[in-house]
């Protein structure tokens, strides 16, 4: 195992995992740790991708509050159609966003103002 400079840890690919698909893995699993550290007793829930298209990743629900990520590899990472529909409109209704790496950070402050307000 070594250390990305982004503080993620990447595993070898001797499985047959690109360095990608680890990496996501890896990103979503420390996500998830954050947010149930972050808001206690929250419900981290994985949507089926082939209910609506472009429907976000992701619904956190967190006492009377939801939230809906997107998570994505890189910033760059290729979006599916009507992604970006979601998760606007998702975000005028509650709290919505595309979360990678890059933007954790960025995103969680964003989504602790959000709930707490």
């Amino acid at each position: 195992m070594c250390l990305c400079t982004d503080g993620w840890s990447i595993f070898a690919t001797r499985f047959g995992r690109s360095r990608a698909d680890v990496l996501e893995r890896d990103f979503e699993r420390g996500l998830k740790k954050r947010l149930e550290s972050i808001f206690p007793g929250c419900l981290y829930l994985k949507l089926d991708p082939t209910a609506i298209q472009g429907i976000p990743d992701r619904l956190v629900i967190w006492q009377d509050r939801w939230a809906a990520l997107e998570l994505k590899r890189a910033p760059r990472a290729k979006k599916q159609p009507n992604q970006e529909y979601y998760v606007d409109m998702m975000n005028k209704w509650s709290f919505a966003a595309f979360v990678h790496p890059g933007n954790v950070e960025e995103v969680l402050d964003a989504l602790q103002r959000a709930f707490r307000s």
